[in-house]
């Protein structure tokens, strides 16, 4: 029984090393028909099949370090339905302090730091400017001197993204494009990266007075983003508006929607708002944790 159980272990660190392999790994999803492929892991996610379930979590398991032991249930109808998992209530405490706004979502940090001229950066020597990122007509203006976050969500990752303050939904403009993995070796290698994939830039007014922009980017095998306050799924085969008014009241905590597997969600706090300490690149956040804060309170801030 221990021989079995330590040829198992190391079969999932073999397959760990492999999938975190950045120039296979940069080949094997994004060398492919992402846009085919993308369709026909979200038709296969979606079989109710609780062998066929089972057999592809196990597989799941083997490239990641999937934990669900905080998942509301144990058991799962598909696959789709473990990547959009709930959590068992008290999972995830946000901050109740008004000064601080939290994370949406749990994550990985990625580049962060001050827009300048309107630029920010994707990885290191590869910026992208806020107005390409939010699209034609959109103005990166108001972030200017505000600072921004990458919030790359991993596929293990709980996958729900929630408000990180009381406020108001105002706008959602959707940008329908590519499906380029989002992962660190494919920034590396992609220029414009952000500004070329499906997406949903989300304007959140706070109840204090300021804006926030939340920018959810979607990703191969992710092209679908779900929006629980407008009741409306954003993928490749929607056909709706580009331009989504809204006026949605939602209090700190409380879900604004999922992904279907994993991506990124680009955060941006106007100008008076810093990062919040720890908030640095490499840095896991978990939802509810502080993301920016009012630079009066701020001691020390990275820029």
């Amino acid at each position: 029984m221990l021989s079995l159980q330590h040829d198992t272990t190391m079969k999932r660190s073999m397959f760990k090393r492999i999938a975190r392999s950045d120039q296979l790994n940069f080949v094997l999803t994004n060398h492919i028909p992402r846009a085919l492929a993308t369709r026909l892991v979200g038709r296969l996610s979606k079989i109710r099949s609780p062998l066929l379930t089972r057999l592809m979590i196990g597989v799941w398991r083997l490239f990641t370090d999937l934990d669900l032991s905080d998942a509301r249930k144990s058991r799962f109808d598909s696959l789709h339905d473990c990547f959009t998992r709930e959590l068992k209530p008290g999972s995830r405490v946000f901050d109740p302090s008004e000064h601080v706004l939290c994370s949406p979502c749990d994550a990985i940090v990625g580049a962060c730091g001050r827009v300048e001229r309107g630029m920010v950066l994707q990885a290191k020597g590869m910026p992208y400017s806020v107005q390409d990122l939010l699209g034609p007509g959109r103005d990166g203006e108001p972030w200017q001197d505000g600072h921004y976050v990458t919030l790359r969500l991993t596929s293990a990752m709980y996958h729900r993204f929630h408000a990180p303050a009381h406020g108001t939904v105002r706008h959602v403009s959707y940008l329908s494009g590519d499906t380029w993995n989002v992962n660190p070796p494919t920034l590396a290698r992609i220029d414009r990266l952000f500004c070329k994939n499906e997406r949903a830039a989300i304007r959140y007014s706070l109840d204090s007075g300021e804006s926030l922009m939340l920018v959810a980017v979607a990703a191969v095998l992710v092209a679908s983003i779900r929006l629980r306050f407008a009741d409306t799924t954003l993928s490749m085969s929607y056909r709706g508006p580009a331009e989504i008014a809204c006026s949605a009241r939602l209090v700190r905590g409380e879900e604004m929607g999922w992904f279907e597997h994993g991506s990124t969600i680009i955060a941006f706090a106007p100008a008076g708002m810093g990062l919040a300490a720890g908030v640095i690149e490499g840095a896991g956040i978990r939802a509810g944790e502080p993301l920016f804060t009012l630079r009066s309170m701020i001691s020390s801030c990275p820029s």
